[in-house]
């Protein structure tokens, strides 16, 4: 199947070429940026030299250049790729790696695992992804949620990033010198990412829900750590959290239920390099709230590697092809 990439120059982009050029049963035939436009992705990517690939030029983005392809990845930054997209054959099927179009008629969101959404991926033909903190948060939350096992409304999401969930090329605030030895939170005065939660968990439950959400961002390079905090509807036990997961999950090949051993959550740097996510539950025995952890690779299940699971489905390729390596494993 000929494919092609936006963006591929962006993090985002850069991880799902990784994965594609590996894929067993899609062929890169197009390439698109901006500030990388006229470059060879050897240039670009040194490690594909000598590589077919390696030997294409990027291309400057424009809908009419991208020529014949069965699928097509955007990976654009929020707030660009709306009116591009639509310019695009009907027939071509596309993953919207960015904003735009999350929870917009006309597309299916792509959060794979929640109930109900596989059968409704597998038949369409534009697909937004979903938000990388929204991936940690709803895999978390979703089981609780449609099991009436927490209220909600008022959840409280406190979650933190690695560097790269502010894409390549965000401002000087996020360099590196700004960046190491420091950690701050930001949208505060608003999170697009919070009606996106909302919608979701709101279709899961069939129940109005509200979310505080908060984002961090740490001195790492990639990994989303989600700490969710709800009301339990009555009284809350550890084990029924867990058996509400494991039932949601039992045969979802990405998704890892595990214990908080002594006390501590999952590990961002389970999940590095790959598309797996990691869901742990407790009750604090002090207010009796119901916390719920998410840990991803911002990169993996909160992007690339969801996007070409949600491709696979679209194009009845076997859900895992392209994604069964290992995490780095350090």
């Amino acid at each position: 199947m000929k494919i092609g990439i936006v963006g591929v120059s962006g993090y985002g982009g850069s991880e799902l070429l990784r994965l594609c050029v590996e894929h067993p049963a899609f062929e890169l035939v197009y390439a698109g940026a901006d500030s990388t436009a006229g470059q060879a992705l050897s240039q670009r990517f040194p490690a594909l030299a000598g590589r077919r690939e390696g030997e294409f030029v990027i291309q400057r983005f424009t809908p009419e250049g991208v020529g014949e392809l069965d699928l097509l990845f955007a990976s654009l930054p929020t707030g660009v790729s709306r009116d591009l997209l639509a310019r695009l054959p009907q027939s071509m099927k596309i993953v919207d790696v960015g904003g735009d179009h999350r929870f917009l008629e006309g597309w299916t969101y792509g959060l794979t695992e929640l109930p109900g959404q596989r059968s409704k991926i597998a038949t369409t033909k534009r697909l937004a992804n979903p938000g990388c903190y929204p991936a940690a948060a709803l895999l978390a939350l979703a089981p609780l949620v449609k099991e009436g096992l927490i209220e909600p409304e008022n959840i409280v999401i406190d979650a933190k990033s690695g560097i790269t969930g502010t894409g390549r090329g965000g401002g000087s605030d996020y360099g590196y010198v700004e960046t190491n030895e420091d950690v701050f939170a930001y949208g505060l005065e608003s999170h697009p990412h919070v009606p996106e939660i909302e919608r979701a968990l709101e279709q899961v439950g069939g129940r109005k829900a509200t979310v505080a959400f908060t984002a961090h961002l740490v001195p790492m390079s990639r990994g989303i750590l989600a700490t969710c905090y709800a009301r339990p509807r009555g009284a809350a036990q550890a084990a029924r959290l867990y058996d509400a997961a494991l039932s949601c999950y039992d045969s979802e090949p990405f998704v890892k239920v595990v214990p908080a051993k002594n006390g501590r959550s999952p590990h961002t740097g389970w999940a590095t390099g790959s598309n797996l996510a990691f869901l742990s539950y407790a009750v604090n025995p002090r207010t009796g709230l119901v916390v719920a952890f998410g840990a991803i690779d911002n990169l993996g299940k909160g992007a690339a590697a969801q996007a070409l699971q949600n491709a696979n489905l679209m194009t009845g390729q076997p859900e895992n092809a392209g994604l069964r390596g290992l995490p780095l494993l350090t």
